[in-house]
């Protein structure tokens, strides 16, 4: 996923690596934590798995042009944890929203997903034959269909949003998920820290700064659209949503530190991948720069930053925000943060 390429706003700037003492956990993680035995994250993962995957094949019938929607279904619908578009839910749940409002922005956020393999896996970007444990879209359908269902689904995520929340939210609130959907996926987020990830392949002089900036824009960002559009939808404050966007940046920069290791201490049959992509093409990697233990600790110091900001929310509500930022530091390969 992506890096941005302008000078970063005070909350963007850099998250310290050090991994000195562990800071003591805020009020409300603590509560959630010791709600764990009333909570289980597999079990609310499941729930609401099964509820966006029936909301995402809804999404998109297949009907005329066939192969277009065949693609464009195949890569949506394969097998997947769904922690993005479950964390848009889990925002919404935490800011006092019903689970309905963020179906929506949920589904739009996984079609952009989908549309970000797609193109990531053609040969003229990482060239990979396998994602989510089945061909590649090209190699399923060609190239030049790969390209054109990428492009729709990135059409479609804007339109379900525009189209499927308006009759839920009032009309500022399905505006201000657009814009951010739009921030997110641009020149500034998703598509920008492509760019910037291709140009350094093969560099010996990318250090940490760069590489957390391509991440935070290729990966991280798309939690963090998620969970703000989830907390916009559920009718959220300006302080939720500021605390929730804080949370879902560390969130995401933790998943793909692990995701950086995992390549290199994973097999492809693990993943659902092409393991070890990142040392084959040369990338800079959090374990190339940090080792794989320090680029572990980095995660989970993460995670426990990420759960700083949830201090403010009901303790019942926030737990399985809580519940996932820690899973995430203990990932193994697939359905790992279950």
């Amino acid at each position: 996923m992506a890096y941005i390429a302008t000078s970063l706003p005070p909350s963007l700037l850099p998250l310290k690596t050090s991994l000195a003492r562990p800071r003591r956990l805020p009020a409300s993680a603590a509560a959630a934590a010791r709600s764990e035995e009333y909570f289980s994250l597999r079990e609310y993962m499941s729930a609401k798995v099964e509820r966006v995957n029936k909301a995402l094949d809804e999404a998109v019938p297949l009907r005329p042009p066939q192969k277009i929607h065949e693609a464009m279904r195949y890569s949506l619908l394969a097998p997947a944890k769904r922690v993005i578009p479950v964390l848009a839910i889990a925002s919404c749940e935490a800011v006092g929203g019903e689970e309905a409002l963020a179906i929506p922005p949920a589904c739009a956020v996984e079609m952009v997903i989908a549309m970000s393999f797609i193109h990531d896996d053609l040969p003229c970007m990482d060239d990979d034959d396998v994602r989510r444990g089945q061909p590649s879209n090209h190699r399923a359908f060609g190239e030049h269909t790969a390209l054109l269902s990428g492009c729709a689904l990135l059409s479609l995520a804007f339109q379900h949003v525009a189209e499927r929340a308006a009759p839920l939210v009032p009309a500022e609130r399905v505006v201000r998920m657009v814009a951010e959907l739009g921030r997110a996926f641009g020149s500034e987020g998703m598509l920008g820290g492509q760019l910037v990830d291709k140009e350094s392949e093969g560099k010996a002089d990318v250090g940490l700064e760069e590489l957390k900036y391509i991440h935070e824009c290729k990966s991280a960002t798309f939690f963090e659209a998620a969970a703000v559009c989830g907390a916009i939808a559920g009718g959220g404050g300006e302080e939720e949503v500021g605390r929730l966007r804080k949370y879902a940046r560390r969130v995401g920069l933790s998943y793909q530190v692990m995701d950086d290791v995992l390549d290199v201490t994973s097999t492809s049959e693990e993943l659902g991948k092409t393991a070890g992509k990142d040392v084959a093409s040369d990338k800079a990697a959090y374990p190339k720069l940090m080792g794989v233990e320090g680029a572990r600790e980095f995660a989970a110091e993460l995670a426990e930053r990420a759960v700083e900001e949830l201090a403010l929310f009901d303790p019942p509500k926030a737990a399985p925000l809580y519940h996932l930022a820690r899973a995430i530091p203990c990932r193994k390969g697939k359905g790992s943060c279950a």
